[in-house]
């Protein structure tokens, strides 16, 4: 089976042009435009954590030129209905500098499921952790830095139309965002079913994304269901299905869909 190394730098705090208090923001789509930075959203620019990684994708100078991977994942307080964002995670699979992204998240509520992932109330609720209405703005902008001109955007995460989307969704529209247009979302959970199909339910019984980790025998850096650990294991995973699967840029995106045309009543199954 075709396997990815993976190899990463020390998280570190950020050094970005991005923080000026007189950055605009009226082209995040928010309906309550915003047009400085406080001096609150400076201090939570400083509170993100950026880090680089190598390339988890083919050279391919198309994809390259025309469309950007990156992987998500988010960790949260439960499920859909009553949950909130602790953690995100984002990672371009072009690799290069400050291509992670990585913050824990202030979900403005008591934290009941941190046997799960980790994450406790005391961890998130500190002055140092941002809220989602600060960091939207930060992670659309990170996200907008690092696509190409005129390009498409691919957010790919496990389970992403039944969890990830909907709770950015949820998020989004609660702090009077919208979700920009030109992102793609790609559920990768979809993918697995094809490769499972491909190989056999008894070389692959499960379809999680521990379950394809060990398949594809990629270590695992960090601890499960935490927000970096995930992406790094799914940005392993994506190439070795898309190889198995034989599939192509148009293939991708022929795949994807937009935030708005997720169901938000789903919950993670």
């Amino acid at each position: 089976m075709r396997t990815c190394s993976m190899c990463f730098s020390n998280l570190e705090v950020p050094k970005l042009e991005l923080q000026s208090p007189s950055l605009g923001l009226t082209s995040l789509g928010r309906r309550a435009t915003i047009t400085t930075i406080s001096q609150p959203l400076l201090k939570c620019y400083r509170s993100v954590q950026y880090s680089d990684a190598p390339a988890k994708i083919l050279d391919n100078e198309f994809l390259k030129h025309f469309v950007k991977v990156f992987g998500l994942d988010l960790e949260t307080t439960g499920f859909f209905s009553e949950g909130r964002i602790v953690e995100i995670a984002v990672r371009d699979l072009h690799g290069g500098k400050n291509s992670c992204f990585q913050t824990l998240v202030n979900p403005e509520q008591h934290v009941p499921n941190s046997h799960i992932h980790g994450i406790t109330t005391d961890m998130v609720t500190h002055s140092g952790v941002p809220r989602m209405v600060e960091l939207i703005p930060i992670l659309v902008e990170y996200i907008k830095s690092r696509q190409v001109p005129g390009g498409h955007v691919i957010l790919a995460a496990h389970n992403a139309r039944c969890f990830d989307v909907p709770f950015l969704l949820k998020e989004f529209s609660c702090c009077s965002f919208d979700v920009p247009p030109d992102w793609l979302f790609l559920d990768t959970l979809a993918l697995a079913r094809e490769v499972r199909k491909l190989h056999g339910s008894k070389a692959l019984p499960k379809i999680s994304l521990q379950g394809l980790r060990e398949f594809y025998r990629i270590p695992l850096e960090g601890s499960n269901h935490r927000a970096m650990s995930d992406v790094n294991v799914l940005s392993s995973i994506l190439p070795n299905m898309t190889f198995d699967l034989k599939l192509g840029v148009d293939d991708l995106l022929q795949r994807t869909f937009k935030a708005l045309a997720c169901n938000i009543t789903r919950t993670r199954t």
